[in-house]
């Protein structure tokens, strides 16, 4: 095996199939990161728990919903807010056995307020240029290229790396 066969397998895979919708996700968390107290700060190691991830946790631990209620608020299917949940509790278990710390961030999350109602600006804005165009309702920003460079446009807010 050569170096470039090593490379590409240090790649992240690619997902084939059905891209990965935004999840509801309500608030933001109080505290970003939790450290075990007695680890030096050498031997610290990071757990990141995703957003959609810690609102999985909030509904069915916190708040005792049935997975299918809680799919429902985050609106995906019972058996995505399964497997959610599921690397949630690993990745806890795993910070708690072995003395990480657990770090929130990330995820495809869609922000809502507490009533219920999305969070919807109205701004479909271009990734690599950062060109902003207003949202027209019924026309989805992924199906608009950016005036300015040519690429997809995506709605902020969703799923993106803009705020």
């Amino acid at each position: 095996m050569g170096e470039g066969s090593e490379s590409r397998s240090r790649r992240k895979p690619v997902r084939p199939g059905r891209p990965v919708l935004c999840r509801c996700v309500v608030g933001k968390p109080r505290a970003t990161c939790f450290k075990p107290e007695g680890v030096s700060p050498s031997r610290l190691k990071d757990v990141v728990i995703t957003l959609d991830e810690l609102e999985a946790i909030r509904l069915a631990d916190k708040l005792g919903l049935y997975h299918a209620e809680a799919a429902g608020l985050m609106k995906v299917s019972r058996q995505t807010f399964g497997r959610i949940l599921d690397s949630a509790h690993r990745k806890v278990a795993l910070a708690l056995v072995e003395g990480h710390s657990i770090c929130i961030e990330g995820g495809h999350i869609q922000p809502q307020d507490p009533n219920g109602e999305p969070d919807e600006p109205g701004i479909c804005v271009c990734l690599h240029c950062g060109t902003e165009i207003p949202h027209h309702n019924g026309t989805p920003c992924r199906t608009l290229d950016c005036p300015d460079c040519g690429r997809p446009m995506v709605r902020r807010g969703r799923c993106s790396s803009i705020d």
